[in-house]
């Protein structure tokens, strides 16, 4: 095996860690960093199977990591694809109420919104009409600031300047053992072992059990949800120009079935939440003995599920009956048929869940004398790259005394 030496080693490179790797060598640019990554290219996973929408911040609890990270995220991530030609279209996202529920549902956002400090638009049912023709509802909020962009070019590019500036990257190496001294880290990671000073982890779907290798006394695990997605043909590329979002259901945790313009043209529809039987099961019939059997053996994922069952159940459902997934979309787009839906690629979602069943839904960080983890970066994670970056670049700096 190669041995390899570097003062600083980043795991995981998804936009968090592309972000973290970039501000902490644009601080720190005689600093050696190596950023690893199992896979051969960037944004493999969920970095490169989301919507690419760059959210506002309309549900985030005002205080919380997500609220701030989510609103300077969208301003920082604006600036950065001006700075680097990257496409980026400021569309405009329509939160449309259906029925009198959803109406006081819309009340409660509009609310955080103000909480939070984020523009909306009160929408009557002939506004709403006005703005989009096709969408049927009562009412809706428009929240103009929210964004399509391309996040696997935005990862990209900052590898490509944190290379720029001298920085060392090492894919197609999985990390399989970590073992921390008194004085140093060594990281056996595909055919090499890297000895390390510092060590940061941005592992997503892996955070678990990369923090496990370390031994830190973890209280919760990574539960996979699969967000299934579909897309319109081309004769529908206008039947939408804005974002359409349901009015989310408080009691859960995902957002519901939204129509997406996407950056290159296309629209799609999604993403349900199903539970998911492989942490990377992006294909059509996904199932791993080692990711099933971890979350049958946590005590947190029965509690998750028996809070969740009804509509868990009802997820599951739909995911197998197309019409049922079909509804969720034509009760705000009517015009959609069962023939629009065509095959689009699934993402995961690496949710926390505690041992006591409770979803992680804020930033959850912890650490050893040696190393810092990112154990949970929900949406809007991507949005929120640059500051969550800031953020660990900051913590680094103080614990490392770089």
């Amino acid at each position: 095996m190669d041995t390899l030496k570097n003062d600083l080693v980043l795991i995981g490179n998804g936009i968090v860690g592309a972000s973290t790797a970039l501000q902490l060598k644009k601080k720190f640019p005689s600093l050696p960093i190596l950023l690893i990554d199992k896979e051969a290219r960037c944004a493999q996973h969920q970095t490169g199977h989301n919507s690419g929408v760059v959210h506002a911040g309309v549900y985030y609890k005002p205080g919380s990591l997500k609220a701030d990270f989510c609103k300077r995220g969208a301003v920082l991530t604006r600036a950065f694809c001006s700075e680097n030609d990257i496409p980026y279209t400021q569309c405009g996202k329509l939160l449309v109420a259906t029925n009198e529920l959803e109406l006081q549902r819309m009340s409660h956002l509009e609310k955080r919104c103000a909480e939070n400090d984020i523009e909306i638009q009160r929408l009557s049912e002939s506004e709403l009409k006005d703005k989009e023709p096709n969408i049927i509802g009562i009412g809706a909020l428009f929240v103009p600031a929210t964004a399509i962009t391309d996040f696997p070019l935005i990862t990209q590019t900052m590898i490509s300047r944190y290379q720029d500036l001298g920085g060392d990257i090492l894919f197609a190496s999985e990390v399989r053992k970590i073992d921390e001294s008194p004085s140093a880290i060594f990281i056996t990671a595909g055919n090499h072992i890297i000895e390390t000073s510092h060590l940061i982890v941005c592992g997503g779907l892996m955070a678990d059990r990369l923090a496990g290798m370390m031994h830190i006394d973890l209280d919760f695990q990574i539960v996979p949800f699969r967000g299934e997605y579909y897309q319109l043909p081309d004769t529908l590329s206008s039947i939408v120009h804005h974002l359409i979002y349901p009015i989310p259901d408080p009691e859960l945790p995902f957002l519901g079935v939204h129509l997406t313009p996407m950056i290159d043209g296309k629209i799609t529809v999604g993403p349900n939440a199903v539970l998911g039987w492989k942490r990377e099961g992006y294909g059509t019939i996904n199932f791993s003995f080692k990711d099933v059997s971890e979350m049958l053996l946590f005590p947190g994922f029965w509690k998750v599920i028996g809070a969740n069952l009804n509509a868990g159940f009802k997820e599951f459902i739909d995911s197998l009956y197309k019409p049922g997934y079909l509804n969720r979309v034509r009760k705000y787009c009517p015009q959609i048929k069962l023939s629009d839906l065509g095959t689009y690629p699934a993402g995961i979602r690496a949710q926390a869940v505690m041992a006591d069943g409770s979803l992680v839904h804020d930033f959850l960080f912890s650490e050893t004398e040696r190393s810092l983890h990112v154990c949970n970066a929900p949406s809007p994670a991507a949005t929120s790259a640059l500051p969550i970056g800031e953020y660990l670049s900051n913590m680094a700096i103080s614990k490392f005394n770089l």
